[in-house]
């Protein structure tokens, strides 16, 4: 072997090292690009290989993570309900059913292009039912009025391709209900978002039984209402996404809303040289759960 190919495997493989470190989804392709290592050829095939590999470790070290936001709670005429429409990005907009706007937010979302979702309410294992609002799910109801409530919810929302749980850390643990919701998703053609208010979620399991398309939330960003913790977030969004290819990050219309608002104005331009911002529709085939946690909205 020459010197210039010894020099040009060396370089080969010190790519095909960036490469793996860089994109583990590539795995595969970095494999074979390595594989070429053991091929005896020309020191032209050296050189070709060695170029591709380069090539493939400037488009993974340049791929934008994806991130899409999702902002709770319209539906009721909330603060900072105009301000989060109007992102610079499209959000996906989970509308409560049954409220004073749900059908003017549904509508007004879906003309600007916004995915919609139902934000179900659910009973949580804290908490007053009467925060819920009208037509929640609670564990001591039959199961056809559990069917009825979800039906009705998805009627009452124009425009609704999915569904959240508002809430719900008593409902989401609990397969005799997400059974019935996740089923009624299925019939409907939606998929589900869990908002992961709990680590004993019963959602992945119960929606891989039935074959329901879900997603899962990383990162809450307002659940303390100041513009001090929405920024810190902000930063565990982008830490979040250090070592994930994507993150999905709720956001509130109501008393946290305006400074929400606020930060994702001002936060989304920095973000967007390395970032994508999608719609939960970009995110829905080959999301993985990441990891269970216990997030601070019961």
């Amino acid at each position: 072997m020459s010197i210039q190919q010894t020099e040009t495997n060396q370089e080969m493989k010190e790519a095909c090292r960036n490469y793996r470190m860089r994109s583990v989804a590539k795995v595969a392709a970095a494999a074979v690009i390595c594989s070429l290592l053991s091929t005896v050829g020309s020191p032209s095939s050296y050189a070709l290989s060695a170029e591709f590999a380069k090539r493939q470790v400037e488009v993974s070290s340049q791929e934008k993570r994806t991130v899409a936001v999702v902002i709770d709670d319209f539906g009721n005429g909330m603060n900072g309900t105009p301000e989060m429409m109007k992102l610079p990005i499209h959000i996906t907009a989970a509308i409560m059913p049954f409220m004073p706007t749900t059908k003017q937010d549904a509508e007004e979302a879906h003309r600007l292009g916004h995915d919609v979702i139902v934000h179900m309410p659910m009973e949580p294992n804290k908490g007053l039912k009467k925060w819920l609002g009208p037509g929640a799910l609670t564990t001591d109801l039959s199961d056809d009025e559990v069917r009825k409530r979800v039906e009705d919810a998805i009627n009452d929302v124009p425009h609704a391709i999915g569904m959240n749980n508002h809430m719900g850390s008593k409902v989401t643990s609990d397969e005799r209900m997400m059974r019935i919701v996740l089923g009624v998703c299925k019939e409907r053609g939606l998929f589900f978002l869990d908002s992961r208010t709990t680590y004993k979620t019963v959602v992945p399991k119960i929606a891989e039984e039935l074959g329901v398309p879900i997603v899962s939330n990383d990162v809450f960003l307002d659940d303390v209402y100041s513009v001090q913790h929405i920024s810190k977030q902000i930063g565990v969004l982008r830490k979040h996404l250090e070592s994930h290819i994507s993150c999905i990050t709720i956001g509130h219309v109501g008393p946290p809303g305006k400074f929400t608002a606020s930060v994702l104005q001002q936060s989304i331009p920095v973000m967007q040289p390395n970032v994508q911002f999608v719609k939960l529709t970009a995110l829905i085939q080959g999301q993985s759960m990441n990891d269970p946690l216990v997030l601070p909205n019961p």
